[in-house]
């Protein structure tokens, strides 16, 4: 079973790509490194979820088969490094991130279903290819990852890759991607715009055991 989704499907790909490694490439600009720091910071980010999710589907590295979104990658850190941030930087980017989030939520699913994998694996799956790139990229610059910030963000990719998963066994393969996008992008959409949080833990500070 395999999801050709046309000029959508490559759309999505390589536009959420593009996204995402230009956050890439402003978490090295806000050290002013050097381009092929920029061009480095750019590429983990933008494959580095799809990379970890078809290592642990053992299944071909996607952008080896395709070189094209590797380059796309690079030359967006670069693009960053020549031209500066301020085309890049403000709520236009978030916003542009909340649609790659989502296109990935979907289409690492989608990849994980085609494999054959049991639906929770499907959404894992998902939720680690709109992921994983950002936390490989705060943890490398030594930012506040956002596994550590209550803002919804993973919350919107597992919703996301929850539904097109439980769409798609239900048998309406046709709607299927677009409704896990539409739930994945609204999800972050209604954080980014009305200041969604998730609860905070309520049960008091938790003190080391000393040593």
């Amino acid at each position: 079973m395999t999801y050709e989704l046309g000029v959508i499907y490559l759309l999505l790909t390589y536009g959420g790509v593009a996204v995402f490694a230009a956050s890439g490439a402003l978490a090295a600009a806000a050290r002013k490194h050097d381009v092929i720091t920029f061009a480095f910071f750019a590429a983990i980010t933008g494959v580095g979820g799809g990379t970890l999710r078809d290592v642990m589907l053992d299944t071909p590295v996607f952008w080896i088969a395709d070189p094209a979104q590797l380059a796309v990658c690079v030359a967006v850190g670069a693009l960053v490094w020549l031209i500066g941030v301020r085309p890049f930087s403000g709520r236009l980017l978030l916003w542009l991130d909340a649609i790659g989030l989502a296109a990935f939520a979907v289409l690492g699913a989608a990849k994980a279903v085609a494999l054959g994998a049991p639906a929770l694996v499907a959404v894992v799956m998902g939720v680690m290819t709109a992921t994983a790139g950002g936390i490989i990229r705060d943890v490398m610059a030594g930012e506040p990852s956002v596994l550590l910030r209550r803002e919804i963000y993973i919350t919107a990719a597992m919703a996301g890759a929850a539904v097109f998963v439980v769409v798609e066994a239900l048998g309406y393969r046709e709607i299927a991607g677009a409704a896990g996008f539409v739930v994945g992008l609204g999800i972050r959409a209604s954080a980014l715009r009305f200041g969604w949080t998730m609860p905070a833990f309520f049960g008091g500070v938790v003190r080391r055991r000393p040593e």
